[in-house]
């Protein structure tokens, strides 16, 4: 497909994020607090600006009811998105939660009755406290975790240098969808194997422990706590990671497959058996290589299960947890078994019996392979910005905690979303609070 095209099908990994984002997972939320009030024309020109420069933004998902199918296409003529405001008596927390939970795909493919929608929406919000926020709601079949960072901070870019042009036109257009990238030969998996790991990953997901559900049934909207740590502790983390020659996601999920089992009592010898789905960033694997700027959705998921008693050592865990990602890479399996899981995620929407007690649960835990790295400067004070926050949602399929982790000016910063009513919010941030204190504890 050529840079310039205007129009294509969605690819597979694609397809299964518009499946998926009706039923309320994979809305992607930047949120971004000031202290200061935006001007609203400004605001209004640096996105019509990110647009024109990464076309996919201003693009239209559109669904073809004959042929079942859906296509990504950009309109002709400018960008046309305009910026929705309100006055909201809530906390920036709370902002944020009810931009996850608004669904502009909701009815998309649902009866016929919507067969085309937009990628990206803007809203502007005046909240207590001499405070505004400004969150970009976006489809992740468009924007991975890495675009999304990309994204804000070319936003920024063009916000703090006063609607300067320094944000240039990609020439990628609609881009190539992530499996037209994989280099020959490496998605290949013989039909036997397939079929035997199709059914692996079906029979062993009913042996997978869960977090308490305090409701049965399908959750009806994505919740988030924040965990926060200190840059000495964060300091101290991320050495202990480098010594040990691991990544800060296998001590994420050590933390987390510690503080699920202890939240149950269990005698320290019961052990359980837990689920991780870890999602990497495939652009520098792909060929050709893609880089960070390129808006689109590039990652993959690997999914592995670790058995977990009482009074395991954390670092030890990690170790453990780490080593079986690396080595499901060096079989390729993020390549492998991305067909696998994008339909068993489109079974699991269809049937939700298939998990556990149709909660459509489908890990304890989701991470991200690496962290993302964000350093506020002074154009970023001067424009009054207070915090930012990125992260997706999870009310359909998906798993009980995703954690979007972000090193910010040497603290480690994680927004960690879960479905309500499935979990409570006093369960989760109980469980959020255990995971750091076992982090700080562990790395002294």
């Amino acid at each position: 497909m050529s840079a310039d095209a205007t129009s294509r099908p969605v690819g597979g990994t694609e397809h299964s994020w518009c499946r998926v984002v009706p039923g309320g997972t994979g809305i992607t939320v930047l949120s971004l607090l000031f202290s200061k009030p935006p001007n609203l024309p400004h605001l209004q020109s640096c996105i019509h600006k990110l647009q024109l420069s990464r076309p996919i933004l201003r693009s239209k998902l559109q669904f073809n009811p004959s042929t079942n199918s859906f296509s990504i296409s950009i309109p002709s003529g400018p960008p046309t998105l305009q910026i929705q405001t309100s006055n909201l008596s809530k906390s920036f927390h709370l902002t944020i939660e009810q931009e996850m939970n608004t669904n502009p795909w909701q009815n998309f493919n649902n009866n016929n009755l919507v067969t085309e929608a937009d990628v990206m929406f803007v809203s502007f919000y005046s909240l207590p406290g001499q405070q505004w926020a400004v969150v970009l709601r976006l489809h992740t079949a468009v924007c991975d975790r890495a675009a999304a960072a990309c994204l804000m901070r070319e936003f920024l870019v063009l916000f703090c240098n006063g609607g300067v042009d320094m944000v240039k036109d990609d020439g990628l257009g609609l881009g190539l969808a992530v499996e037209d990238c994989i280099p020959a030969g490496k998605a290949n998996k013989p039909f036997w194997a397939r079929g035997a790991d199709m059914l692996g990953y079906s029979v062993n997901s009913f042996r997978f422990s869960n977090l308490e559900f305090k409701e049965i049934g399908l959750p009806d909207s994505t919740r988030f706590v924040r965990l926060k740590i200190g840059s000495d502790d964060t300091d101290r983390i991320l050495s202990g990671c480098k010594s040990k020659g691991i990544k800060l996601f296998g001590l994420l999920a050590a933390a987390g497959f510690i503080a699920a089992h202890a939240s149950k009592n269990f005698p320290d010898e019961k052990w359980e058996k837990y689920s991780l789905a870890t999602l990497i960033d495939c652009r520098s694997h792909l060929d050709p290589v893609i880089s960070d700027r390129h808006i689109g959705f590039y990652h993959s998921v690997i999914t592995n299960s670790h058995d977990v008693k009482g009074g395991e050592d954390l670092w030890d865990l990690a170790q453990r947890i780490y080593t079986s990602l690396t080595n499901a890479k060096n079989n390729i399996k993020h390549f492998t078994d991305m067909a696998d899981l994008n339909f068993l995620m489109c079974k699991a929407i269809e049937n939700p019996s298939l998990t556990p007690s149709s909660s459509l649960r489908t890990s304890l835990l989701s991470v991200f392979e690496e962290p993302l790295i964000e350093n506020t400067n002074q154009l970023h004070k001067e424009v009054g910005l207070l915090d930012c926050i990125g992260c997706s949602s999870v009310r359909s399929v998906g798993p009980s905690l995703a954690i979007f982790d972000t090193i910010r000016d040497g603290e480690l910063d994680c927004a960690c979303v879960y479905p309500s009513p499935t979990h409570s919010r006093e369960q989760m941030q109980d469980y959020v609070d255990h995971i750091k204190k076992i982090l700080i504890d562990g790395s002294k």
